[in-house]
């Protein structure tokens, strides 16, 4: 019973208090403790990007180390060899000492387009007129077939369709040229996986979502965008994947001669945005995202603005390309920059 205000049924008040507080103190340890849990856990699943501004050829192979991914065996370099006309792409000079540091081999495919690539006569001409051949081993890797690969997301294409030469290599380094892109908005090292490996028949398979391989009638049976973005998100991850599950390929972007046009234009625009340095990482999905967020927070002077290039990347709708790669599990768009400058 109630006595004074200080019993209840022959129980001190101050009992049920301490019930009641122990219970809440239980409660508030319980809840820091999962909140801990899900730091660490969010802390795990957190990608590494590695970041210079330098662009060098000393700078590349920096990166390259600071990403701790040792290139071994037999070595493909996946770069776009530009097209004939256009002065944007990654030059020889550039690339020179990371390829010899790993003892790698230049790959490219053709194009799907006409122009002076998608023949190999003519890519073979525009590869040595951009000093390409004179300097490193290059394999046109669709040269004279294609093969296909497994895709894990097959909403749109059933396999992907790659130059048959991509057999050949144990190791990938996806040494992309980030800039916009007349059709994805932009073009980094997803890009470069999905439409840069593909064959010319895969990259007509891309680019209608899995609807034809003739190069000639793809450009007249596109889908609608998101199905083309979503395309080349499933392309790249079935690369990445054919790399050991995606223990035997890195990821490095370069961030220089950003032109709102792909370097398959032979008339880009003119780049209005600064040079902004060099990123990398084994999860191609962060590492675009991080270049897609320093182009997002750049502060535009007349001189220097990243306007036009979000421009064209809203107007294709881009940055779905990345969204969708994330959500089929090719990797994260949470991650951490890490300075590699003293």
């Amino acid at each position: 019973m109630y006595v004074s205000g200080r019993l209840y049924y022959g129980f001190p008040l101050t009992f049920f208090n301490h019930k009641f507080n122990t219970k809440n103190i239980m409660k508030k340890s319980l809840l820091f403790i999962i909140m801990v849990l899900a730091g660490i856990v969010a802390a795990q699943a957190q990608a590494k990007v590695y970041f210079t501004r330098e662009i060098s050829p000393q700078a590349l192979v920096k990166i390259y180390q600071a990403v701790g991914r040792e290139a071994k065996g037999r070595v493909a370099v996946k770069i776009s060899t530009g097209e004939d006309g256009g002065n944007n792409y990654l030059k020889p000079t550039l690339i020179r000492d990371l390829v010899e540091q790993v003892n790698g081999t230049v790959v490219e495919c053709c194009t799907a387009y006409g122009g002076s690539r998608q023949d190999p006569a003519k890519h073979w001409e525009t590869i040595h007129k951009h000093g390409f051949d004179s300097i490193f081993a290059v394999d046109l890797m669709d040269e004279f077939s294609d093969i296909r690969i497994p895709v894990k997301d097959k909403r749109h294409i059933k396999y992907d369709i790659v130059g048959a030469h991509l057999a050949n290599y144990d190791f990938m380094i996806n040494l992309a040229h980030f800039k916009g892109h007349a059709m994805g908005g932009f073009g980094g090292v997803l890009k470069n996986a999905s439409i840069g490996v593909a064959s010319t028949a895969g990259k007509a398979y891309i680019h209608t979502a899995g609807k034809m391989t003739d190069a000639g009638a793809a450009w007249s049976n596109l889908p609608e965008q998101d199905a083309f973005l979503e395309s080349m998100a499933a392309a790249a991850q079935a690369v990445h994947d054919y790399f050991s599950n995606g223990e035997n390929i890195l990821y490095i972007n370069v961030m220089n001669n950003m032109s709102i046009d792909c370097d398959c234009d032979s008339h880009p625009a003119a780049p209005m945005l600064r040079d902004m340095g060099i990123l990398a990482s084994t999860d191609p999905v962060a590492l675009d995202q991080a270049c897609l967020d320093l182009v997002f927070k750049h502060k535009n002077t007349k001189d220097d603005t990243a306007q036009p290039l979000l421009d064209r990347i809203a107007k294709q709708h881009g940055t779905h390309t990345v969204d969708y790669a994330e959500k089929i599990g090719l990797g994260t768009k949470n991650y951490r920059l890490i300075s590699i400058d003293k």
